[in-house]
């Protein structure tokens, strides 16, 4: 394939992967629309009773769905739960297995949750269980594999990666659909088919447009990757973890036109004359033995040293304590709203619209964190004393967009503590632009911060460990449904104080890195990951060198 074919491609693989992130990957959390069209449908409409009221100061016959709305928040609980828990195995596979074969089983688990749906009834509301959480595991399973096309585009990496996450984060705006065709007359039924038909765009992606194992960082030159109808160039990459040659060519298709152009490179040499050759073969051994030694002078940094260090445990912690003020808010947003409107079913409506509307601009919110993240990726090491220091500016570049972050969720949760309906609209925005520095901030984080080899186990670690704690959120509605009588002003109150124990990440941060700068070389030795970017200094040395 051509230089500007390849560009068109990798154009279409940037194009297609936002979509499917925006259309599929998240849609889960346009819970709140999506319940609205549950009710009207009589979805656990059999926990609703009738209240017999004598006073005449009040209506009789009033109707108290109080265990229809648990109902419905423990399905959300388990599927945000299930979301971000299975992450650990989805990251464990989409490593060890590659894009391929992570990507069916994502399309499996997804087409079953949404047949699920389709075929579930207010008799059979049971099926909500399982489907939602099906919907979410796929969902994120697509994210996983469309977050490494942010390799194929160098120095905005960052961009593109939180521009995904933020596609993820708007495509909650779906069920927001659905619920406007719903009240067209469109069925449930049909709705969810139409999403298990689109499984087909998902299988010819995963086979044209994405590599059967992995996009490498940085992108060699000369890169191909899904099946291709013609022959094109190929190249071979050393597996550091294993010292090995592995092709990076994706599908059948690719490895036989890779060895067809072998054989053709070979005849060709054999034409030519006999020292030429022997000196182009002389360069071609030459050249795989300096990749071996320098994948040898640059270990990678183990597994085990990426989780317990500093950086890493206090992602968790970051990561942990604002997700739990978001799936707390979309979780109750719809009792919340009822609350507020006095069971007005026009104003909930009303409002349940703009918040899903508001969740379209995730996909527009997200790279302003990418453009913070990516500000000082264009500074040119001028010299080589100060490569260690380039080499943490990325780091360093990653505490404004954690500083921020906090931020914003403290100004949101603010705004969600005051019971007033019409301050919930700058709630919404202030959600909806938070929600996407928060996942696109941390996705970027782990993929500056740790080995890219890595990344989808520490992805699953990070989104797992975040999901134990996402449980608090069902204590806090028995908390607000009992003791406080639907008055969530103390539970908001409690999170708002300790979400301020977020800041300590980029405060982490900052102190790590200017102990490496300080230190020096020999003194960064002792902390793991300032080891590996040490080494990798020197590899980088030992290669200059050797040229």
């Amino acid at each position: 394939m051509g230089t500007s074919g390849m560009e068109l491609k990798k154009l279409a693989t940037f194009i297609t992967g936002l979509l499917e992130c925006m259309c599929f990957a998240g849609v889960v959390f346009g819970w709140a629309s999506l319940v609205f069209v549950l009710k009207t449908d009589g979805y656990f409409s059999n926990l609703c009773f009738t209240l017999n009221v004598t006073d005449s100061s009040n209506s009789t016959g009033q109707e108290d769905c109080g265990d229809q709305d648990e109902a419905f928040s423990i399905v959300f609980t388990i599927a945000a739960f299930m979301n971000n828990f299975m992450t650990l195995p989805n990251g464990y596979i989409f490593d060890r297995f590659g894009t391929t074969y992570t990507r069916l089983i994502a399309i499996f688990i997804y087409t079953g949750g949404t047949l699920m749906i389709a075929f579930s009834s207010p008799e059979f509301a049971v099926l909500l269980y399982p489907a939602l959480s099906l919907l979410s595991i796929g969902g994120i399973l697509f994210l996983i594999t469309n977050i490494q096309i942010g390799n194929l585009y160098g120095s905005r990496r960052s961009t593109v990666i939180t521009l995904y996450n933020g596609a993820f984060d708007s495509s909650s705006s779906i069920f927001l659909l659905v619920k406007i065709l719903h009240e067209y007359g469109v069925t449930l039924k049909s709705m969810f088919l139409f999403f298990s038909g689109c499984s087909i765009l998902h299988i010819l992606r995963t086979f044209f447009l994405l590599p059967k194992s992995h996009i490498p960082f940085p992108v060699p030159k000369d890169y191909s990757y899904g099946v291709t109808c013609g022959k094109s160039s190929s190249f071979t990459l050393i597996n550091r973890d294993e010292g090995q040659q592995q092709k990076p060519n994706s599908s059948p298709v690719g490895e036989e036109e890779e060895e067809n152009t072998e054989e053709q490179n070979s005849m060709s040499i054999n034409q030519k004359d006999p020292e030429e050759s022997g000196r182009s073969l002389l360069n071609k051994e030459t050249d795989v033995l300096k990749l071996q030694s320098k994948a040898k002078e640059e270990p990678v940094e183990s597994f085990k040293s990426c989780v317990f260090s500093s950086l890493f445990l206090w992602q968790i912690a970051w990561l942990s304590i604002m997700q739990l003020r978001h799936y707390l808010y979309i979780g109750t947003l719809n009792p919340f709203l009822n609350h507020l409107a006095h069971n007005d079913s026009k104003k909930v409506s009303t409002f349940t619209n703009a918040f899903a509307f508001t969740q379209l601009c995730g996909v527009l919110c997200a790279p302003w964190n990418g453009i913070i993240l990516d500000r000082h990726k264009h500074k040119k090491k001028k010299d080589k004393e100060s490569q260690e220091k380039d080499t943490l500016a990325d780091v360093h570049a990653t505490i404004l967009s954690l500083a921020i972050t906090v931020t914003q969720c403290v100004l949101f949760s603010l705004c969600a503590a005051i019971p007033v309906l019409e301050i919930q609209y700058a709630s919404f925005i202030l959600q909806v632009i938070n929600r996407s520095f928060l996942y696109g901030g941390n996705a970027a984080f782990l993929s500056i911060a740790f080995p890219p080899c890595h990344f989808g186990k520490l992805y699953g670690v990070v989104m797992s460990l975040s999901a134990i704690v996402s449980l608090l959120q069902y204590p806090c509605l028995a908390l607000i449904k009992g003791p406080l009588k639907e008055d969530p002003l103390y539970v908001n109150i409690a999170l708002i104080i300790f979400m301020m124990l977020s800041y300590g990440h980029p405060i982490n941060v900052y102190l790590y890195c200017r102990k490496q700068r300080n230190s020096g070389r020999n003194a960064g030795r002792s902390s793991p990951h300032a080891n590996m970017l040490h080494n990798q200094e020197k590899g980088s040395e030992v290669g200059d060198s050797t040229v």
